[in-house]
């Protein structure tokens, strides 16, 4: 009888400490949860982003609207009649230093997802009226 008593005690303790360690899960699960989420005005939704091609405008407005807006570390404005001789070397040539970066300009300036076309276009936004 002594034996079932304490292979009875020994089983009751598993469980018990086996409930005691799920409930410690539950509780670290509850202390690490978020207790809320950041909304950030104006940032692109992942399914936004994968939606197709984005426009010149938009390109501008999200990737090269810090430099190319402010003229910042030299960089030529939107309209800007510094555009004049940089267009003179070819619209290719602009293409390519968009993309492979020049001087101040690091590669695909801000916008690494950005496509060929996309850059491409976003330039012609810029260059729009020089």
């Amino acid at each position: 009888m002594k034996k079932i008593t304490i292979a009875f005690a020994l089983l009751l303790t598993t469980f018990g400490i086996q409930a005691s360690a799920e409930a410690d899960k539950e509780a670290l699960a509850k202390r690490l949860a978020p207790v809320g989420q950041v909304y950030v005005a104006g940032a692109v939704v992942a399914s936004e982003a994968a939606s197709g091609p984005r426009s010149g405008e938009k390109v501008y407005q999200t990737a090269c609207f810090a430099c190319h807006g402010t003229g910042a570390l030299d960089a030529p404005k939107k309209g800007d009649v510094a555009w004049k001789a940089r267009m003179e070397q070819g619209f290719d040539t602009l293409l390519k230093h968009a993309i492979e970066g020049i001087r101040n300009m690091p590669a695909r300036g801000t916008c690494a997802d950005c496509s060929d076309d996309e850059i491409a276009a976003a330039i012609k936004f810029m260059t729009d009226g020089v």
